[in-house]
């Protein structure tokens, strides 16, 4: 037996490259749409990079433009307001993914302990809804809970003889406040990757463990969750990659322009439209983007290496 799978992978491994091809065409043929989109919206734009070093003008093209070096970057470097939005913006992105991933993993839990099927796909859609609501919508239904005057919130305080609340101006409630919010929005589309992932357990696995008087919770910590691991590990890597990527449209049609916020909801993103709002031109823009670009690769080789010496399996490559 062992001499024949030795043999099998000498063969596989005196294959030419044609042959392999052929020999996997339908696995590569199904992989051809992902490869293309990578192409044409990751790779065929890289060369773009370089107007985040020119003064770029649409008559002389990228590549024609005036070469300035990192003059663009001193936008950000310059307004003294760098490390605070960098700041703003990873602790961010931090409580959005460990809060966010933990949250859709303890959902896709309960969801799969639910005997009820008419039940479960009923909450289902509930939890998945908001996902689809606009972040305008949400801007204005946030405004008309927390408005001082005539807010949904304030109105129950004054009803039960408490004074009326002033999120609009307290920066200290927007951390907690944002966070929730991007957790109601999104947990439900998060968490069907982790309930997928449940599905794909080997249902023998948990009827083994079943007969032999595994409990409920036995089941989910013995089984499921070292099952959901690799999961969990993997999707906080790709999310690791944008931590330094704010999310415009939350933080701007929920906080808008108001200074009082400033040093609590300020990421980088916002303040960048703001600042370029006026004189807006692409060279700024793609230093921006660089600069958030290059912290978050940084970050992900990091985090994978540190993956790769403690579980080599689960790191990304």
């Amino acid at each position: 037996m062992g001499k024949a799978k030795a043999k099998e992978i000498k063969v596989k491994s005196n294959l030419t490259f044609f042959q392999k091809v052929k020999r996997h065409k339908t696995l590569l043929l199904m992989c051809t749409p992902a490869v293309l989109f990578f192409l044409a919206f990751s790779y065929a734009p890289m060369p773009g990079i370089w107007v985040a070093f020119v003064k770029y003008n649409y008559r002389d093209g990228i590549f024609g433009s005036k070469f300035i070096g990192l003059d663009n970057f001193k936008f950000l470097v310059t307004s003294g307001k760098l490390f605070d939005l960098t700041r703003n913006t990873i602790l961010y992105n931090l409580a959005f993914i460990l809060l966010g991933n933990f949250l859709a993993v303890f959902v896709a839990i309960l969801l799969n302990e639910m005997r009820c099927r008419w039940f479960k796909k009923v909450s289902q859609t509930i939890i998945f809804l908001p996902y689809f609501i606009s972040q305008v919508l949400v801007g204005i239904l946030v405004f008309n809970l927390l408005n001082y005057d005539t807010g949904f919130v304030n109105g129950i305080l004054t009803s039960l003889g408490f004074e009326r609340w002033q999120p609009y101006a307290s920066a200290s409630a927007w951390p907690v406040l944002m966070v929730v919010i991007y957790l109601w929005q999104q947990t439900g589309y998060n968490s069907v990757v982790y309930f997928a992932a449940i599905m794909g357990i080997d249902s023998e696995t948990i009827e083994a463990a079943k007969v032999d008087g595994a409990n409920g919770f036995q089941k989910i910590r013995y089984i499921i969750l070292p099952s959901l691991k690799p999961t969990i590990v993997i999707l906080l890597l790709f999310a690791l990659g944008g931590i330094v990527k704010g999310n415009f449209g939350l933080f701007y049609n929920i906080v808008g322009t108001n200074p009082m916020l400033y040093s609590t909801t300020d990421i980088i993103e916002t303040y960048v439209y703001r600042a370029t709002m006026t004189d807006f031109n692409f060279s700024t823009a793609s230093a921006v983007g660089l600069y958030q670009s290059v912290i978050g690769f940084v970050i992900v080789m990091t985090v994978n290496w540190v993956v790769k010496k403690i579980e080599p399996d689960y790191s990304l490559f």
